[in-house]
């Protein structure tokens, strides 16, 4: 059993069969469901409402809420319902999201994200903590007081290059990356969450959260077949994410080309004990806690899932 949390990012079709994941790993005692918010897929902190009616000590966090389309006085509203029907509970991760997604879907112009970010971050935080905020900044304004405080409630932040890790270690409650190498999370957001917590003063670092694609799975060919077909092309679609790994010494990502060594730098792939030994070292180079998100391989989708959900549980429990 591993001291530190691993959870498991929940996604599908239906409110209902997001609702039933979740129930599923609270009875493994998988102790985090996380869900992400993005395109045409169920509202997480909705989704969440409903969940923690059902669920006694799952602990449900958004892995993110793109914060330009909802203002962060909705955001917090809907935070307090989670916390008033799931006290202690609840992990709000916000995002800026993505420029084509931002701009492509809502026609929200994306200018300065991280300034956007900062705004969204201050506002949110300021609101759970004092019960009221007065606050008007270059993209964001807010003035509200809504008479309830939930400072117990986390804020992170999600965190992919140099400037929003700075920021995480600054102002939020924790980083949230995402397919990240352990390398890049040890020598780039480590560093970077260090000089933002030592800028405003804080002691110690907040949490750095890694989300890492897994894979119980041997057979490496059907490993690659089923990152490119359920992960890769997708993610290299987005400048941060290709702006991220040529960082990260992958300059090959520039082109949208998922190698091989990319792979092999960010899925957590093999059998029960290779991936055991691949989430240690995450945890040994400085991630206070692990999202999971699923990757099937194989003929059996159903059982290449359920490996993973088995193993997370054992090392959970």
């Amino acid at each position: 059993m591993l001291t530190k949390r691993i959870g498991i990012q929940t996604q599908g079709a239906t409110a209902t069969e997001v609702i039933n994941q979740i129930k599923e790993l609270e009875n493994k005692g998988i102790p985090v469901a996380w869900m992400a918010t993005g395109g045409g897929a169920q509202d997480s902190l909705s989704v969440f409402a409903a969940a923690a009616v059902e669920t006694k000590q799952i602990i449900l966090g958004t892995s993110i809420v793109p914060t330009y389309p909802r203002h962060p006085l909705i955001t917090v509203q809907q935070a307090h319902v989670i916390n008033q029907l799931a006290p202690g509970r609840l992990i709000l991760g916000i995002g800026a999201s993505h420029k084509d997604r931002i701009e492509g879907n809502y026609r929200i112009p994306f200018d300065t994200p991280l300034t956007h970010t900062r705004e969204y971050l201050h506002i949110t935080r300021t609101l759970l903590h004092n019960g009221s905020v007065d606050f008007k900044g270059k993209q964001l304004s807010a003035k509200a007081d809504f008479g309830i405080t939930a400072p117990d409630i986390p804020v992170m932040i999600s965190a992919l290059r140099k400037g929003s890790y700075e920021l995480a270690g600054e102002a939020s409650d924790g980083a949230i990356s995402w397919v990240c190498p352990g390398d890049y999370l040890k020598n780039m957001a480590l560093p970077a969450l260090r000089k933002g917590s030592a800028r405003s003063g804080r002691t110690g670092i907040p949490p750095l959260v890694a989300h890492a694609p897994i894979c119980v799975h041997e057979d490496i060919k059907e490993v690659r077949a089923a990152v490119n077909a359920q992960l890769a092309t997708y993610y290299l679609d987005f400048d941060f994410y290709r702006k991220m790994f040529v960082d990260a010494g992958y300059p090959e990502a520039d082109a949208k080309i998922w190698s091989n060594e990319m792979l092999d730098a960010v899925v957590l792939w093999g059998n029960e004990n290779k991936v055991s030994d691949s989430i240690q070292k995450l945890f040994s180079i400085g991630a206070s806690e692990i999202i999971v998100t699923i990757i099937t391989a194989g003929s059996d989708p159903i059982k290449s899932r359920q490996r993973v959900i088995n193993l997370i549980s054992e090392l959970s429990n």
